[in-house]
């Protein structure tokens, strides 16, 4: 009796857990995330003490670095955190209604169509114009591509499988072109988009991050809002009809999410790749698949990976200042092999 009276008792034990851990593990990643940001304000060519910065958070108007915290360093911190979970949310939604380990925004073509968009706006106007009005071609870019996958894709619905290899082929086309129009293009127009494809958070201004923030207020809380459609998805199209979802709109709605996180982050920081595939799976070892408890998860480890790789570049090689894309490809290639070999394994 005593025995079988605690099993009520294991159980709700077993679902507070299940609850309580992923609140804990954002809450410790999101003061990771802070420390890190401090530190990244702290450290740079200028040397500054953590108390210069903070009294520069505090009264700007008495301090003498203030312009480099304010201007300089602020913005491209809270750019990189942005985009790091824009892009990490972007590749979990993938991941999902794919139902492929390997799906990332790269993938499906959204970063080379806006990889494209932009290196033919900056073929056509060259590098002064393209300073105000760049994001807003690569950000076309990402969208006009996202609906030609969609278009092309489509045979009385969508398939997961169908998706990634329409996607895989219009990315590599798209690639090739790209690659064209930087051979043809002049020599500053040539510069600029070498640094913008391999990503890069350098000259970050309050503008960008005042244009990246609404994407993310706006596609993270709606795509929340289907996680329970999310899981049923993850078990099967038919299943999921079986429960009273409707795939092929739940799809859409989560696609035009992902598109809009990634376009945005592609469009402000440009080529960042790796990071929408990296961080899901990072998460996933610490809260599961969860759709609703993987997101916030998701989105604070893409936001870390960003920010060390924009810290690494900004003071590793000083006085050089490398784009960040650089170090997150040289984790991002490798950990893709491992996935790659690791779901052939399963597999065989």
């Amino acid at each position: 009796m005593t025995h079988s009276a605690s099993l009520p008792q294991q159980g709700n034990d077993t679902a507070a857990s299940h609850t309580t851990r992923p609140v804990l593990l954002s809450a410790l990643l999101a003061l990771v995330l802070l420390a890190s940001m401090g530190l990244s304000l702290s450290l740079g060519s200028f040397p500054t003490s953590f108390g210069q910065v903070v009294h520069a958070l505090a009264a700007p108007q008495d301090s003498d670095i203030t312009f480099i915290v304010w201007e300089l360093r602020l913005p491209r911190i809270l750019l990189a955190v942005l985009v790091g979970a824009a892009l990490a949310v972007a590749g979990a939604i993938l991941q999902g209604i794919v139902r492929n380990p390997l799906a990332s925004p790269d993938v499906i073509g959204i970063t080379s169509g806006a990889a494209m968009a932009a290196v033919t706006f900056l073929a056509l106007f060259g590098t002064g114009l393209s300073i105000h009005w760049l994001p807003a071609a690569a950000l076309l870019g990402a969208l006009l591509s996202a609906v030609l996958v969609f278009s092309l894709a489509w045979k009385r619905g969508i398939t997961p499988s169908r998706m990634v290899l329409v996607g895989i082929g219009l990315s590599a086309a798209m690639g090739a072109v790209t690659t064209l129009l930087i051979v043809i293009s002049d020599d500053a127009a040539a510069m600029v988009a070498y640094v913008w494809l391999t990503g890069s958070l350098y000259a970050a201004q309050w503008q960008d991050v005042f244009g990246m923030l609404p994407w993310l207020l706006v596609a993270v809380p709606l795509c929340l809002t289907l996680a329970r459609h999310m899981d049923a998805m993850a078990l099967g199209d038919s299943v999921a009809q079986g429960l009273g979802v409707n795939v092929l709109q739940s799809r859409l709605v989560l696609m035009a999410c992902s598109v809009a996180l990634a376009g945005a982050a592609v469009a402000f920081a440009g080529g960042l790749s790796f990071v929408g595939l990296i961080a899901p799976h990072i998460a996933a070892r610490l809260v599961g698949r969860g759709f609703a408890r993987l997101v916030p998860v998701t989105a604070l480890v893409g936001a870390l990976i960003v920010l060390y790789a924009d810290l690494l570049g900004r003071v590793a090689f000083l006085p050089k200042d490398l784009p960040a894309g650089i170090f997150v490809s040289g984790v991002g290639a490798p950990f893709f092999v491992y996935l790659l070999h690791r779901t052939r394994y399963h597999r065989q």
